[in-house]
């Protein structure tokens, strides 16, 4: 009889006994990027001044980033191969440069951008060394999206510039 009662009473307290909570939910998956849009100024050979058409998408690309949430803007600048590496590096930071005060001048605040030149290192078109290619000499604007990549190492150390792409 001990034994029945002792064992209702264990029962009656278990019953008693507030159940573990369950565990907190897991926090909610971050958020996507946001959207990316590209634009694409072109330049002619050897030069890094801005032209009427890449004036106009500069203006395109600023208004696109005014009409979203802050978000980074990548300045990316390019060359063809008909420059040295060296030279081509120097040129592509120029025309990115240049792309990036564009922006800043159209309402991008310069702390949204990252502003690198990779020279020769991306073609759009792939050539061998020495080709004059319009569509490699260019800067791309990218708004949204994933964060930028580290810029590419520099070119050979005292390598003279030569003019180029």
């Amino acid at each position: 009889m001990k034994r029945f009662f002792l064992l209702c009473s264990l029962m009656a307290l278990a019953a008693c006994a507030h159940p573990e909570p369950p565990p907190p939910p897991a926090p909610p998956p971050a958020p996507p990027p946001p959207a990316e849009h590209n634009f694409t100024v072109f330049f002619d050979w050897d030069k890094a001044n801005i032209t009427p058409e890449g004036a106009q998408i500069i203006e395109a690309a600023a208004a696109t980033y005014k009409s979203m949430p802050p978000t980074p803007v990548q300045v990316i600048g390019h060359t063809d191969t008909s420059g040295s590496p060296a030279y081509n590096q120097q040129l592509s930071v120029r025309r990115a440069q240049n792309v990036a005060t564009g922006l800043s001048q159209a309402g991008v605040p310069q702390n949204a951008m990252t502003v690198t030149g990779v020279g020769e290192n991306d073609l759009k078109v792939q050539t061998p060394p020495g080709v004059r290619e319009p569509q490699n000499r260019r800067v791309e604007v990218i708004e949204g999206g994933a964060p930028p990549p580290p810029p590419p190492p520099p070119g050979p150390p005292g390598a003279p510039p030569a003019p180029g792409s």
